[in-house]
């Protein structure tokens, strides 16, 4: 096909990515964003075939029916509350896959067949770059994968000197990159550079702990879009290029928003450790003596005379698969000319946008999910706000002590309401280990059970009387 053919294609892709994206950001809209951007995907795959003079499809036939079937398994058996560790995983095998195809470009161009004196520099510096970002986020992200799933302690790791190790070790890879752009005959030095980015993913993610690892995900999700527009350079494949540019710099808007969530500088992210302060203060003494424990009953009278409730979910919600249940409780609410809404933070869960992928699933109405700068403040108007497994972006310490390790990050002010409500096992501390204030306070009701058996037993309780 001729190159103006080709490149419409890919202009037609590219239009399609970028309208998916724009589809993505509303669930109203996200199906059929989703739909847009499969649709954009699959022009730029057949284009891209029909481009490359592929002599045989047999491998590429093989891949696609290898690919689906794995693809359709996961998305069947993996659990929302796996899907951060699922969206790492996916990260990672984007990011190893541009290097792998970046580095088959050098071979084949060093090849005697390809006719050529020498790979392109293009070529060989896009490779390298590819080489380093992609096995950066591969072994980054089966790391920030282990970390998730609980294969490996996912608290924070305080070691000084890996820092300095992690900047030796990248400033021998761009060393093995250069030597690579001045000698590209010689693969050993690609090979090379691939073996010391990939200690460097490893060890830019063992140090940091479990609270960071949204912000760490978004991270990896931005490295693997430069991989592939690193690869696309290789491959001179203008498609790759603006598709990967899309997919790097939307993941550097999302870390950058997460970081302001968390009032966190992403250099504190990656380098700095969230541990508690020496000075904070001790559980015993936050909650001795003041913890008022509630029954489903308690909970259900207090919600009977409510106007106005405000549902926080966290992820004590996604662990126990609370949404249905919680929709059941807002329906039964609603019914009985109550406002119900639910107050959304930035990093509540384990990824960006965890709740309310969590709560569209059960059919919560959109307008219901308020954002934290919106519904904070209506938090005085609340006359009963129940949380629901959420516990430092609800901890008034983050204003109130300013030795805490979550000093200045933005809450929601729970604390406000009238009466708060905190559904949870136990009194255990978040991922900051920190107490929380909100559980000791005058107006909070403690209702220690799971989440999803404490809001039907709260049903249950509504609907007897």
């Amino acid at each position: 096909m001729s190159a103006a053919i080709i490149n419409l294609a890919y202009l037609l892709a590219v239009a399609l990515f970028i309208l998916g994206l724009k589809g993505l950001s509303h669930p109203r809209t996200a199906v059929r964003g989703n739909q847009m951007g499969a649709t954009g995907m699959l022009i730029a795959i057949v284009a891209t075939l029909l481009d490359r003079q592929i002599v045989s499809y047999e491998w590429i036939i093989v891949g696609l029916v290898v690919g689906a079937l794995i693809g359709a398994v996961m998305a069947l058996r993996v659990q929302m509350t796996a899907m951060p560790q699922m969206v790492a995983i996916l990260n990672g095998f984007g990011g190893a896959a541009s290097a792998l195809v970046a580095g088959a470009s050098v071979v084949e161009s060093a090849l005697p067949e390809a006719k050529l004196p020498a790979p392109l520099m293009q070529l060989t510096i896009a490779a390298a770059a590819s080489g380093l970002i992609g096995a950066v986020t591969f072994w980054g992200s089966l790391v920030a994968f282990a970390k998730l799933q609980g294969l490996v302690g996912d608290n924070p790791l305080r070691v000084g000197f890996l820092h300095y190790v992690n900047g030796a070790l990248l400033l021998v890879a761009i060393g093995l990159g250069v030597l690579l752009t001045l000698n590209p005959m010689q693969l050993g030095y690609y090979w090379a550079l691939l073996v010391v980015a990939s200690i460097v993913g490893l060890l830019l993610v063992i140090p940091i702990g479990g609270a960071d690892m949204p912000v760490v995900i978004a991270l990896l999700n931005s490295y693997s879009g430069l991989a592939a527009a690193a690869t696309g350079f290789a491959l001179n494949n203008n498609a790759l290029i603006i598709t990967g540019s899309l997919v790097g710099a939307s993941g550097i808007i999302l870390t950058t928003i997460m970081c302001r969530a968390m009032n966190r500088s992403l250099r504190n992210v990656l380098f700095g450790v969230w541990v508690p302060a020496e000075a904070a203060p001790k559980a015993e003494d936050v909650y001795a003596g003041k913890v008022k424990a509630a029954s489903p009953e308690d909970v259900a009278l207090l919600l009977e005379g409510a106007r106005y409730v405000v549902i926080v979910p966290g992820y004590g919600m996604a662990v126990s698969q609370a949404q249905h249940a919680v929709r059941d409780l807002m329906q039964l609410l609603e019914r009985q000319g109550t406002l119900v809404e639910f107050a959304i933070h930035p990093v509540a869960g384990r990824m960006p946008g965890h709740m309310n992928v969590l709560l569209a699933e059960a059919d919560v109405p959109y307008d219901r999910l308020k954002e934290m700068d919106e519904i904070n403040p209506r938090f005085e108007q609340v006359d009963v706000a129940i949380v629901i497994g959420a516990n430092d972006v609800v901890n008034p310490l983050a204003r109130t002590d300013p030795n805490s390790p979550i000093a200045g990050m933005p809450i929601l002010d729970v604390d406000k309401a009238r009466s708060v409500v905190v559904i949870k096992r136990s009194l255990s501390p978040g991922f900051a280990g920190i107490p929380n204030p909100l559980f000791a306070a005058d107006n909070t009701l403690m209702l220690f059970a799971d989440a999803r058996e404490g809001v039907q037993q709260i049903i249950a309780a509504l609907k007897s009387k």
